[in-house]
C-alpha cells in the first residue's frame, strides 16, 4: 500500500509532509505535491504533518478522490523530486478550505490546468 496526496493540497502546496519523509517520495509540481507509490514505503508519518488533511492511506482514499490514486503514480514519473521543505505558495491560506479544486490541478508536462 501507498499513501496519495489529493486535492486539498492543490494551490496550496505545504510542504512539512516532505521534510519527514524518510525516503523522499515527494514529487514538486507547480501548485501540488505526489507522492510516488513506487518509493513510498507505507510508513504514514506524512499524514499528521499535512496542515490541509490531504493525504491518506491508498485504500482510505475518500470515494471522490479516487483518481488521485492515478495521478499521484502518473505525475510522480515526470516530476522532480523535492526532500526539503519550502515556503507554501503565496496564497494557500485562501485556498486551505476550499473543496472542487481538481481543475485547477496543473500537470507540469503539458502546462495545462
Amino acid at each position: 500500500m501507498t499513501f496519495v496526496v489529493t486535492e486539498a493540497c492543490i494551490k496550496c502546496k505545504y510542504t512539512d509532509c516532505v521534510s519527514v519523509c524518510p525516503v523522499d517520495c515527494f514529487h514538486e509540481g507547480p501548485n501540488f505535491l505526489v507522492i510516488n507509490p513506487e518509493g513510498c514505503i507505507d510508513c504514514g508519518v506524512c499524514i499528521p504533518e499535512c496542515p490541509v488533511s490531504a493525504i491518506f492511506e491508498e485504500d482510505r482514499v475518500p470515494e471522490d478522490q479516487k483518481q488521485f490514486i492515478e495521478i499521484n503514480a502518473r505525475l510522480a514519473q515526470s516530476w522532480p523530486t523535492i526532500n526539503e521543505a519550502k515556503e507554501p505558495m503565496d496564497d494557500a491560506e485562501a485556498w486551505a478550505d476550499v473543496k472542487g479544486k481538481s481543475q485547477y490541478l496543473i500537470d507540469a508536462c503539458t502546462d495545462k490546468a
